[in-house]
């Protein structure tokens, strides 16, 4: 079997941890996350949310950072290596495709955030109505110089932060970013909770009103908890791949889970306060940002600053969840067809682009294009987020469960006398049963749910 002992790999725990947290910290906690929150009951949905994160989100986790760990290789190698056959290596591929058909339409909604903030800068975000900020948002994305525009500028910060490797390139600039966005996020917090009534917004958010609860709202959280710390698209493999193999894995992706879930709930507190404030309702859903958000901000005082700070936050979050998702094809490049880091970076990068313009422009040029009466961005991001990325999970966790074989997977999580493995049994026992029979059962059911079975 080939393994990958020259590679990259990451200069610190920190460092891994900061580029971890930077995939995790994505649109999915800055952009959904609330407003899911907003339409699900509030605190009772966090409490079900954090719930999911301990039964299937942690240990999905673990589970692809050892595979990457222990075949030191792309998602297309380590599912080839542990997996012993070919099947298993087109498994991995799937995952590598799986995270380049994301980066190609998110970037088409970071470009939107990136657009915002320009809009922000220049002060062109005042509006008295919904109608008006929805129009706003509206013209935006359907001018293809604008969509297709910031579409190309965002891939082209991506593409020039990858070209410069794992230390130099993602790890430096996620160890930047992230304190960057973590003092943001605090600003817009602090904002938040000094504005008139931002108790109220404080009071729904941490308010366990479990007759809000729904079944679908159950299944919600529940893919929440797995969709947040960017699983089943091989890119945690592909960081797991640049650890040492001196790191505990548990102690490394402990503080990921920890603090992603900190900033969501952060940004919850940001958003409701603000939202509440200003006597608008938190169940704008996907519109909160450029709908609700907007208004608000043309009613506050300092509103332009803030809404600044806002779409700053909104473009850090998107910028590192971009480079993270199309790491594992550059590295496929790489390992598999000795691709140089530069090479696979603008190669990568610049194909994403032209496979997302048409995602781009499905609210402008091709709008009356229909599929099954969806347009190519809603066609592609429904496959990609609620069909294959699930896949992408339960794949890492039978891998680990039943190909490869827990007490393999055990013995690479260990370091040394001192890890965490080497005296918590019930932190044994907890891993066993979460990765071989809990979260392949849990995936299922979000699967059948998002396909419309259950």
């Amino acid at each position: 079997m080939k393994f990958y002992n020259q590679r990259e790999s990451w200069k610190s725990r920190i460092g891994f941890i900061s580029a971890a947290l930077g995939s995790a910290v994505g649109l999915g906690s800055i952009w959904r996350f609330p407003y899911v929150v907003g339409q699900n009951g509030g605190g009772a949905f966090i409490l079900l949310y954090v719930i999911f994160l301990i039964l299937i989100g942690f240990p999905i986790l673990v589970s692809e950072i050892v595979i990457g760990r222990t075949a030191q290789s792309s998602p297309y190698g380590s599912f080839r290596i542990l997996g012993r056959n070919k099947i298993w290596a087109n498994f991995g591929k799937l995952s590598i495709f799986t995270g380049f058909i994301i980066s190609s339409f998110y970037s088409v909604i970071a470009g939107w955030m990136l657009g915002y903030l320009i809009e922000a800068i220049f002060n062109n975000l005042h509006f008295t109505s919904s109608i008006d900020a929805l129009n706003h948002f509206h013209n935006l994305s359907s001018n293809p110089f604008w969509s297709v525009g910031f579409h190309f500028i965002f891939m082209m910060l991506s593409i020039l932060i990858l070209f410069f490797g794992v230390r130099k390139g993602i790890e430096a600039k996620s160890k930047i970013m992230m304190p960057l966005l973590f003092l943001v996020l605090l600003i817009l917090v602090i904002k938040g909770i000094s504005m008139p009534n931002s108790f109220k917004g404080i009071k729904f958010l941490f308010s366990f009103n479990f007759k809000q609860i729904t079944p679908a709202g159950i299944l919600i959280a529940l893919g929440q908890a797995f969709f947040t710390l960017s699983l089943g698209q091989g890119t945690m493999i592909t960081y797991g791949s640049y650890l040492s193999r001196k790191e505990d894995i548990v102690r490394s992706c402990f503080p990921v889970v920890l603090l992603n879930t900190i900033i969501a709930i952060l940004m919850g507190v940001a958003i409701f306060t603000i939202v509440f404030s200003n006597n608008l309702q938190p169940q704008a859903g996907p519109a909160l940002i450029f709908e609700t958000l907007p208004i608000v901000f043309s009613n506050m005082k300092f509103g332009t600053f803030v809404g600044i700070l806002f779409f700053t936050l909104a473009s850090l979050a998107a910028l590192t969840s971009e480079i993270s998702a199309l790491e594992p094809i550059i590295s496929y490049l790489i390992d598999e067809k000795g691709f140089s880091r530069k090479k696979a970076s603008i190669f990568s990068g610049s194909l994403a682009f032209l496979i997302g313009i048409p995602s781009a422009l499905a609210f402008g040029l091709f709008k009356n294009y229909k599929i099954f009466g969806e347009n190519f961005f809603d066609i592609i991001s429904f496959l990609s987020v609620n069909i294959l990325v699930p896949i992408g999970g339960l794949l890492a966790v039978l891998l680990v469960g039943y190909r490869w074989g827990m007490k393999e997977a055990f013995d690479n999580m260990k370091v040394d006398e001192k890890d965490l493995f080497h005296h918590k049994s019930l932190l044994k026992k907890y891993f066993y049963f979460s990765i071989k029979f809990i979260s392949p059962i849990l995936i299922v059911l979000i699967i059948l749910n998002l396909i419309g079975i259950f």
